[in-house]
């Protein structure tokens, strides 16, 4: 099998997930990584023991051995990366949210469909093996039709005013903060395990501190929890979203509700869903990420361990390791790039990943909910 080249822009958090998940697949090399100077790039390169570092993206997508790019920057840089990319003929799998508007959203649909490069959108929490259960069960009708869907998505970790992150600011993130970060996830995942598309939504957003202490010096992501305020720090103004409530429809008779926020103390990383149908229900925590609950009306209720041998036979598929064996964040990551992979090295093969289309509509849905707070009304999606 040829093996497939491959640049990592970005060094932060995701630029060491996205690293160490393509090299668990046997036919991709990660040859190169860019970064925001060379610096830096060196520093990443020597640590992962990458072979080419470049100070400047645009030198990695000139390089012709280059097959594909990893997109894992801060959102603002999203579209100019991957237009250009798919420009330079390279396969692109970009971190969500795909781009600051759906319009640039819409752009990149079109530039990927006219060249016929592979694209993906990097909305990795699909790719749990229990995930992929609950799509099965509701595909083949075990919960019956579905009545309410609901979860969070709650993290501790910008709780402090001196807590910073490149995301905090719009000029990098964009408008949307905790609701395009993570809220972004939670929309994704509620349409992929139903099939349904959200249609209608009616949310409201509060930023809890006015201002942050922005230290003299980089931060990276998750990173400081219990270090003390910066010593050196200039007082920002904040104009992005801790927190996000959201009702939503879909369609004609499903409904439901989410909340999404960077600042529930001991919340790590808790992103929850809960779907209840005419025949029962399921629910799962990120947390424990190989449990599945699964209510009934007049029978006990039940929890399941991931077990591939046991599941769905189209579930077991995402399932690598036999039962007892946990599979996490990181090899959802690894499900996701096997099959961004299978297609660049098989055209014909089934696209089974989030594309750019999806990206574009996640986008859409992040502006509608952005609308609907600022007139705290529902709008239409």
């Amino acid at each position: 099998m040829k093996t497939i080249k491959t640049a990592i822009f970005g060094t932060g958090f995701m630029g060491k997930v996205h690293t160490e998940a393509v090299r668990r697949l046997g036919n991709v090399e990660v040859a190169a990584v860019a970064s925001i100077d060379q610096a830096s790039a060196d520093s990443f390169a020597a640590s992962m023991n990458i072979p080419k570092a470049y100070g400047d993206w645009r030198q990695a997508l000139a390089d012709p051995t280059i097959d594909a790019v990893h997109i894992g920057t801060p959102n603002a840089l999203h579209y100019p990366m991957s237009e250009a990319a798919l420009k330079a003929g390279k396969h692109v799998l970009c971190e969500k949210p795909l781009t600051l508007t759906s319009a640039e959203g819409k752009k990149l649909v079109k530039l990927a469909e006219s060249t016929g490069l592979v694209n993906a959108v990097n909305h990795n929490l699909r790719y749990y093996p229990i995930v992929q259960q609950i799509r099965q069960m509701i595909a083949i009708g075990e919960l019956g039709d579905i009545l309410i869907v609901n979860g969070t998505y709650y993290q501790d970790w910008l709780l402090y005013d001196t807590d910073y992150n490149w995301r905090i600011e719009s000029k990098d993130n964009g408008a949307l903060r905790a609701m395009g970060d993570i809220g972004s996830h939670w929309m994704d995942m509620i349409q992929h395990v139903t099939g349904q598309k959200i249609t209608d939504v009616c949310c409201d957003m509060q930023t809890f501190h006015k201002t942050r202490k922005k230290p003299d010096g980089a931060v990276e992501t998750f990173t400081g929890k219990k270090s003390k305020a910066p010593a050196k720090f200039t007082e920002i103004q904040i104009d992005t979203d801790d927190f996000g409530s959201v009702l939503l429809k879909m369609g004609e008779r499903t409904r439901g509700c989410f909340a999404v926020s960077q600042m529930s103390a001991g919340r790590k990383n808790r992103f929850e869903i809960e779907v209840y149908g005419t025949k029962s229900s399921v629910a799962w925590n990120q947390e424990r990420p190989d449990e599945l609950w699964i209510g009934h009306r007049n029978t006990p209720n039940q929890i399941i361990i991931k077990d591939g041998s046991l599941m769905l036979p189209k579930a077991a598929a995402f399932a690598d390791l036999p039962g007892g064996h946990s599979e996490g964040y990181d090899d959802a990551h690894k499900q996701l790039y096997k099959r961004f992979y299978a297609r660049i090295a098989n055209p014909k093969v089934e696209i089974d990943y989030p594309t750019f289309a999806d990206g574009a509509w996640g986008m859409h849905l992040l502006e509608k909910c952005l609308e609907s707070s600022k007139k705290q009304k529902w709008v239409k999606a």
